[in-house]
């Protein structure tokens, strides 16, 4: 219970930390942060000084210390928790309708499953069968038309909006990984002995919580060392992040790694 209590706390956190991505040039992705009003900007803020002070106590120290693990391994679990995530995007590939996408997330689990033993590896790559980012129901829902509504801070969620905090349920029932996990018919189909519980579902997002946070601890230290206001900045990047995605956009980021800017849910 422990474990699992943790596990979810460091998935939560991500979201908070998740909205330092580095700001578009693309004109459709400057006026974001004004298609969606502010909704309770001073228990946003409260909310959003709790969730900072914790990732000061807790999750950057912790990232800190999943660094110390050589860099393959680091680089094997990302891929292995990457690859499990894109089970989530071709589902998401497909209500947009983009079949073409669904098609290469499709192949590069297949192939990065098998040859790439378990994801561990990213064979598919090399094959020709690129990653097309990550994609979710809070984008689907952009792709149809739905606008993003308030903008807010949860405690421990961190930031988000309307149309993502609904995206985050619709996750929910659109990511394989949740569904074997928590459904005991499916898990005890799939292995026999139901070893596909729900800890291992916990484990699963914790570690790419960690993951995240550590391959990012510059990018959030370099966006809080030159923000006026923290708060005000991390709103307008979480907005562009957001927009950039639904029109997946290609512009230029200033992240280490933007195929690792990830909206986490906690689906």
């Amino acid at each position: 219970m422990i474990k699992k209590t943790i596990s979810t706390f460091f998935v939560l956190m991500l979201l908070q930390i998740n909205a330092v991505n580095a700001g578009s040039t693309n004109e459709e992705l400057k006026g974001s942060s004004e298609s969606s009003k502010e909704c309770f900007e001073g228990l946003s803020r409260a909310m959003f000084k709790f969730n900072h002070t914790m990732d000061k106590a807790i999750f950057r120290p912790v990232a800190k210390g999943y660094r110390s693990i050589p860099a393959p391994i680091r680089k094997a679990t990302g891929n292995a928790v990457n690859n499990l995530r894109s089970l989530l995007t071709a589902s998401n590939n497909i209500l947009q309708g983009d079949f073409k996408k669904a098609g290469n997330t499709a192949a590069r689990f297949g192939i990065n499953t098998t040859a790439g033993v378990l994801g561990f590896f990213d064979p598919a790559t090399k094959l020709g069968f690129e990653d097309e980012g990550k994609e979710d129901f809070g984008q689907t829902m952009g792709v149809w038309g739905v606008k993003t509504g308030c903008y807010f801070v949860l405690p421990v969620l961190g930031p988000t909006t309307t149309r993502d905090v609904v995206g985050k349920v619709g996750n929910v029932f659109l990511d394989p990984v949740y569904q074997i996990t928590h459904n005991s018919e499916i898990s005890n189909g799939v292995v026999g002995n139901g070893n596909y519980s729900e800890h291992n579902y916990y484990y699963y997002r914790g570690t790419e919580s960690v993951d995240f946070r550590a391959k990012n601890i510059e990018s959030f230290d370099s966006v809080e060392k030159n923000s006026i206001d923290l708060y005000a900045s991390l709103k307008s990047l979480y907005l562009q992040n957001r927009a950039k995605k639904i029109i997946n956009s290609t512009s230029t980021t200033d992240t280490q790694n933007d195929d690792d800017w990830e909206e986490i849910e906690t689906d």
